[in-house]
């Protein structure tokens, strides 16, 4: 046991008990992501049973590290049904730890790493309702966020008065703690304001959102301020910019990238990844950055990065890397399933 490195905080208005550093299970609930380096991440069996035995082996290690928040999805695989058997084999605590998860998307690859579509999007009243229930019928009472998964202007979804109730009236009830959003592509400003402004009954739907920020894409800094400031908590995701802000990233496209990072990581005595991590949570408005750890070894050196301090000269520097948000999400588009 390492001794608990990951401070506590608590994530939004309705007060959920969290930690700077949260632990994401979309890369272990499946057996294929979108991830660089993911073949060295993970052995060849990728069977149910071997993805259960990696998952808790990072839940373990999480939370011995001191994370105390944990996030899935109905889309993620089996990520919800691993961690309700960790939590029942741990026997663990009831608010030990937070758990979020996300409605919207249905997994659809049927356990294959290479479907056609890994999983399917619709983001209505009726599976809202539906997939509310399947969550509830793994994870119960330790359902603290439930969260709108990659909300868009598009979809209609945040327009939607029914289902905008809905999402309030399960609040109300109990069904879960806190309502949430995710937001991501090149219009997420656009979405994020609807999710800020969001209201019903003179009542803020959102109480925390969900976006990707990182060193190469922190275009929504002053909106994620905003929403912080107005009571909504706020998680990072993408830290690692699916792998490119990590050793693993081999993209000739990177070269550059890769070389300038190592080079500052080593100028401040650690790992290129812990340096992601530092970025993120030296913002003040960032209440919990996620790792997407795939081994117990990733996840000790993002823990480690809570203890890195950024000076003005590496912030600088990592500002310049900051790419425009629609070079950056047809990059990430490009990625493959693996």
């Amino acid at each position: 046991m390492t001794g608990r490195r990951i401070p506590p905080c608590v994530l939004g208005r309705r007060g959920i008990p969290a930690s700077r550093l949260g632990l994401g299970l979309a890369a272990v609930g499946r057996p294929a992501y979108i991830t660089l380096g993911r073949a060295a991440d993970l052995p060849g069996d990728r069977s149910p049973e071997a993805l259960y035995e990696r998952t808790a082996a990072l839940l373990d290690a999480a939370r011995d590290e001191g994370v105390r928040y944990v996030d899935v999805a109905r889309s993620y695989g089996r990520a919800e049904e691993f961690l309700a058997r960790w939590l029942a084999d741990r026997a663990a605590p009831l608010d030990a730890p937070s758990v979020g998860s996300k409605w919207g998307y249905r997994y659809t690859a049927a356990w294959s790493r290479n479907a056609a579509v890994h999983e399917e999007k619709e983001l209505s009243l009726a599976r809202f309702t539906r997939q509310l229930a399947e969550s509830r019928a793994l994870l119960g009472e330790r359902l603290a966020l439930y969260q709108m998964h990659s909300a868009t202007v598009e979809s209609g979804a945040l327009a939607d008065r029914e289902l905008l109730a809905a999402l309030v009236a399960a609040r109300r009830r109990g069904a879960y703690r806190a309502v949430g959003v995710t937001v991501t592509g090149p219009q997420s400003a656009a979405t994020l304001r609807l999710a800020i402004d969001a209201r019903f009954d003179d009542e803020p739907v959102f109480d925390v959102v969900q976006a990707t920020f990182n060193v190469l894409e922190p275009s929504l800094a002053p909106l994620l301020g905003e929403a912080h400031a107005a009571g909504m908590g706020v998680i990072a995701k993408e830290v690692f910019a699916n792998g490119r802000l990590t050793g693993a990233n081999a993209l000739a496209s990177d070269a550059g990238l890769v070389a300038g990072l190592g080079a500052l990581a080593r100028a401040h005595g650690c790992a290129v990844d812990q340096l992601a991590v530092a970025f993120v949570l030296a913002h003040p408005f960032v209440d919990v950055a996620l790792s997407g750890a795939a081994t117990t070894g990733q996840l000790a050196s993002h823990a480690g990065a809570v203890a890195v301090s950024l000076d003005d000269a590496a912030r600088t520097a990592l500002a310049g890397l900051a790419e425009p948000p629609g070079r950056y999400w047809a990059t990430r588009a490009a990625l493959p399933w693996s």
